[in-house]
């Protein structure tokens, strides 16, 4: 057996839920004295994540897939494309393994078939970090608390991709949480298919965490998570009753004032027609209160427009909707079809592709004017950010409204600070999505 170092190439592509089984598939390889090379021709075998949610994201992961075998020649797929064994065989028949998401094992075995770990492999030599290993930068860190979703909404494969509801044991995920805040991570970004939905399947089970009872819930996990002394985001919150009750922790500064919920759209008959659990005509009212409570929530959403059926109408209802919202961060995907979802089948008539374009257009137009008005609002004004990288013209950081990689950044002209830090700031100019900021 080979005494050299077995190397392997990692592509990871999707959302975070996805980063984070990259991210345990990498620390398996690491921990059996795998290398992790950044270059397909160093590589003895290339592992591609892949997404399936869309149809543009489907491409780019069959595009992916052909560039590392054009490159390289050997080939694993895995992640959420993976569920389409024959989809991805067709295009690309010389693949060596097609696991699905979360199948951790599958693709480790699957690597061992094609390259064997080191025989001599010394884990006291090769040390793994206890938090694993990350593809994130130090200083934040994705916290995933559970797999899959109990909707069944009309647009989405998702279910049939990653299954039912599984929440994490609350221990389990504050466990994870405290290696990380001890390896220097100042932010946790607490990520799901449904958040608010935490614990529903385990029935809201008490577990022990440091001696002391935690029930596995949002609400428990968000109060654990803040004493930790680090900001604590949720994303993918669905607005369930029980978001009320974290929101007292925003106000008190135990979590960041800041909420991703994917309302998707605000006319009731489209709503209706997405299947879409929670819908209450009452969500602008609660939008309202909780801002009362905690004055500086920031939040954050995404919308679907042409959704099959959706009038002229159903899209000016929504426009109105985000009048009297005032939606902080907004993203905007126009409706396409996914094979294999509910939504084809409900014999509504399509929205053309020119008409879906326009209503895009005008969609965006309508937020920007909010965000621009909105982020005005904080010149001149004092908050504390998060510095994520710096170079010789300065330092790009977030605030608590700013999510990594899909929120805006704030830019200070200081080349004093270094990434990982926490700074005030005084805010002296804004645009439609970032600010710009001077160091108090």
């Amino acid at each position: 057996m080979s005494t050299a170092t077995p190397k392997v190439g990692f592509v990871s592509l999707g959302c975070p839920k996805a980063t984070v089984d990259s991210e345990r598939i990498l620390t398996q390889l690491r921990m059996e004295g795998y290398e992790i090379v950044p270059t397909y021709q160093d590589a003895d075998v290339v592992v591609v994540n892949t997404c399936g949610f869309i149809d543009s994201a489907k491409a780019e992961s069959l595009d992916t897939i052909g560039e590392a075998i054009a490159e390289n020649g050997k080939v694993i797929v895995t992640g959420c494309m993976g569920v389409s064994e024959n989809a991805i065989r067709d295009v690309h028949p010389s693949v060596l393994a097609v696991t699905g998401p979360q199948q951790y094992e599958q693709v480790v075995n699957a690597v061992h078939e094609v390259i064997p770990p080191k025989a001599d492999h010394n884990p006291y030599v090769d040390l793994v970090p206890p938090q694993g290993i990350k593809l994130t930068p130090r200083h934040y860190a994705y916290l995933k608390i559970s797999e899959g979703c109990n909707h069944s909404c009309a647009f989405c494969i998702i279910p049939s991709m990653r299954g039912k509801l599984v929440s994490r044991p609350v221990g389990d995920v504050l466990s994870e949480a405290q290696r990380l805040v001890k390896a220097g991570v100042k932010e946790l970004l607490v990520i799901s298919q449904d958040t608010s939905a935490y614990g529903v399947d385990l029935k809201y089970k008490t577990d022990f965490w440091e001696g002391q009872p935690v029930k596995t819930r949002m609400k428990e996990l968000c109060e654990a998570l803040s004493s930790m002394g680090v900001w604590v985001r949720l994303h993918y919150v669905y607005p369930y009753p029980n978001v009320d009750d974290v929101i007292p922790l925003m106000a008190a500064g135990k979590l960041l004032p800041y909420l991703d919920i994917p309302f998707q759209h605000a006319s009731p008959k489209v709503l209706k027609s997405m299947k879409r659990p929670a819908f209450e005509d009452k969500t602008l009212a609660r939008i309202k209160s909780w801002r009362e409570i905690c004055p500086e929530l920031t939040i954050r959403s995404t919308f679907i427009v042409g959704f099959p059926g959706e009038t002229e109408e159903d899209f000016q209802y929504l426009l109105d909707w985000l009048t009297e919202a005032q939606l902080d961060r907004v993203g905007c995907f126009q409706y396409s079809p996914v094979d294999g979802a509910p939504a084809n089948d409900l014999g509504l008539e399509p929205v053309p592709d020119d008409v879906k374009q326009e209503r895009w257009d005008r969609f965006m137009a309508h937020q920007q004017a909010i965000s621009t008005a909105r982020l005005q609002r904080k010149v001149g004004t004092e908050i504390e950010v998060l510095v994520d990288e710096v170079d010789h013209e300065g330092a790009v950081a977030r605030s608590w409204a700013d999510a990594p990689e899909i929120d805006g950044s704030v830019f200070i002209d200081s080349t004093t600070v270094k990434p990982g830090d926490k700074v005030r700031v005084r805010v002296v100019d804004a645009d439609e999505y970032d600010l710009w900021a001077e160091l108090v």
